[in-house]
């Protein structure tokens, strides 16, 4: 009878100690890996990081973040695969990072933040139903595209010839164009479609502005032009071009004007809520890919007085 006493004690006192072991292990820290392109822009980042902790989130104790950023679509791609090799449980991929992060990250749920279309890129099957490990955010919103030429009309009325710059490749490139052709039409302007593809591609695309003589420019945003903002900026004010963007970042790199999505806002207050989303149990296929809804009008009044 002792000896049963004594087995069935050392039986609960063994139980006892696994569960006492298994409750003072560590909660499982999730991990988010930040994938973005070298020529980005960093304020989104920190951004995102804000949103995060806005919804309770605490870098260091119940979340970490492996930041990457690379340049080119190769590189980019390999930090995808290491991201996904670190066993991340959802990546970020901003911008451009987003067609290298969906190629190497294999099954791992990406929400990415995007200035093209993502069906016709290839990241979702629609935008309600994405269908599969990618969802996000599109900055693209077609209707912005013609009132964006309608305000620098109404700036500047005699406007008659607008040099185009856009990068082919980008997802929604040739609808962008469309509307735009259309508005042009409806205002009596003619526009000059110049293509940037690559760094390379600017100077031979300045050059033709300037013998075109084209009285406004007219950029369309993407992560090409995104990267390129400085340059753009410093050409039209050299060139005293007015010029239209997509988002505020162009103008505070020298740009006249600006219509669109706050982008920082959109990763402070909307990406964020897909990673927790996603954390939470959720999979990307039932998260639909949101537009934006507001919209901002920014103008720098130093390069109104230079132009």
């Amino acid at each position: 009878m002792n000896k049963k006493i004594g087995v069935s004690l050392l039986a609960i006192l063994t139980l006892a100690s696994v569960q006492l072991a298994e409750a003072q292990k560590p909660a499982k820290v999730p991990k988010v890996g930040y994938l973005i392109s070298a020529a980005g822009v960093s304020a989104q980042y920190e951004a995102f990081r804000q949103g995060l902790r806005d919804l309770g989130y605490v870098e260091g104790q119940n979340i970490a973040i492996e930041y990457r950023s690379g340049e080119g679509s190769s590189r980019l791609a390999d930090l995808a695969t290491e991201l996904a090799q670190l066993k991340v449980d959802v990546i970020v991929a901003q911008g451009g990072a987003a067609t290298p992060a969906k190629t190497a990250a294999g099954a791992v749920p990406i929400v990415f933040g995007t200035s093209g279309d993502p069906v016709e890129g290839g990241y979702v099957a629609s935008l309600a139903r994405p269908g599969g490990n990618m969802t996000g955010v599109t900055f693209l919103a077609f209707e912005l595209v013609g009132k964006r030429l309608e305000l620098l009309k109404e700036v500047l009325p005699k406007i008659s010839r607008v040099a185009v710059l856009a990068n082919p490749a980008h997802p929604g490139e040739q609808r962008e164009l469309r509307e735009t052709q259309n508005t042009a039409q409806s205002l009596g302007a003619t526009l000059q479609h110049l293509q940037v593809k690559a760094s390379t591609d600017f100077d031979s695309a300045f050059e033709a502005v300037s013998k075109q003589r084209a009285n406004a420019l007219l950029v369309f945003p993407d992560a090409v032009t995104l990267a390129h903002r400085v340059r753009i900026a410093e050409f039209a004010a050299k060139s005293r071009l007015p010029s239209m963007f997509g988002w505020k970042e162009y103008v505070e790199a020298g740009g006249l004007m600006s219509y669109g999505p706050n982008l920082e806002d959109m990763y402070r207050q909307r990406i964020p809520r897909y990673v927790d989303k996603i954390l939470k149990g959720t999979k990307p296929a039932d998260l639909p890919v949101e537009v934006p809804t507001k919209f901002e009008l920014v103008i720098n009044l130093k390069t109104a007085k230079q132009i």
